[in-house]
């Protein structure tokens, strides 16, 4: 007869650790929560005290400006054409989050990928613990949000910039790495401090593959705010939530290709921005 090997307790442990952190550091997350939620909201409504004309036409130079007419045009009339599905409201909600979670998750993940970048022992130690945070499934990342900032846009944003984070980690290290040695020996040569070499021949030799790394971060954050619309975080996420919920194709779809179009407006714009000058003069 073969033993039973008892269970080991992990989901009993995860829950009680769980329990004794939202006891002992509720203070924190409190108000962690509440000045999130404040800019979320004086954000949101910003936006939309905005002219949805105004603001579309602001997208659109931007973008003209940022990745060229072809761009621009199509955010225009994509736009345009969310505006008169009348989905704008959405659409900023979700564009707040994507932008505040974004900002989170790239001040954080630019100190520790110049430093696993600098540091053979920091990278030893960064680099495991984000092929965890990447393979993790991103519903999980929705659970222990729930206990410590409650059902809203505060714990979707929080559940956000840890999903969407690694990458801008793992490309701002890798830029860093790639800068030629020559250079490095030339700006060791004129006796560059360290803090020189890094924020004068590194880091601006590293923009492309950085700006790459902002790319994705900002395309993992969208695709996390439509799912965290599962714990009330709204915007086109909740659209698509109700329609599932309610049976109604039509709208769900609707909302579909409103994430589709912001993806693409946000993709095309951040991708010019990373490139070279003479990479965009040959565009």
């Amino acid at each position: 007869m073969i033993p039973v090997i008892p269970k080991l307790p992990l989901a009993h442990g995860i829950d009680v650790a769980l329990d004794w952190l939202t006891a002992h550091i509720s203070f924190v997350t409190k108000a962690f929560s509440h000045f999130i939620s404040i800019l979320i909201d004086g954000l949101v409504h910003g936006l939309l005290w905005l002219p949805p004309w105004l603001l579309i036409a602001a997208v659109a130079l931007l973008a003209w400006r940022a990745a060229g007419w072809r761009v621009a045009l199509g955010s225009l009339l994509g736009l345009l054409l969310l505006w008169n599905l009348r989905l704008w409201p959405a659409t900023v909600e979700t564009f707040t989050l994507v932008l505040i979670s974004t900002l989170i998750a790239v001040a954080i993940g630019l100190p520790l990928g110049i430093l696993a970048a600098l540091s053979t022992r920091a990278s030893r130690v960064v680099m495991p613990v984000l092929d965890f945070m990447q393979t993790m499934p991103a519903f999980v990342y929705l659970i222990p949000a729930i206990p410590f900032f409650g059902l809203g846009a505060v714990s979707a944003s929080v559940a956000t910039v840890i999903f969407a984070t690694p990458p801008t980690i793992r490309l701002t290290a890798l830029g860093i790495r790639q800068v030629p040695k020559d250079l490095i020996e030339a700006a060791d040569a004129f006796g560059s401090t360290r803090r020189q070499k890094l924020f004068k021949v590194q880091l601006p030799m590293a923009v492309p593959t950085l700006m790459a790394g902002v790319n994705q971060t900002i395309m993992l954050s969208l695709s996390m705010v439509v799912i965290a619309a599962m714990i009330g975080a709204g915007g086109l996420g909740g659209v698509v939530w109700r329609a599932i919920q309610r049976l109604e194709p039509g709208k769900g779809f609707e909302a579909g290709i409103a994430i589709v179009i912001l993806a693409m407006i946000l993709d095309r714009i951040t991708q010019r921005i990373g490139r070279s000058p003479s990479a965009k003069t040959a565009k």
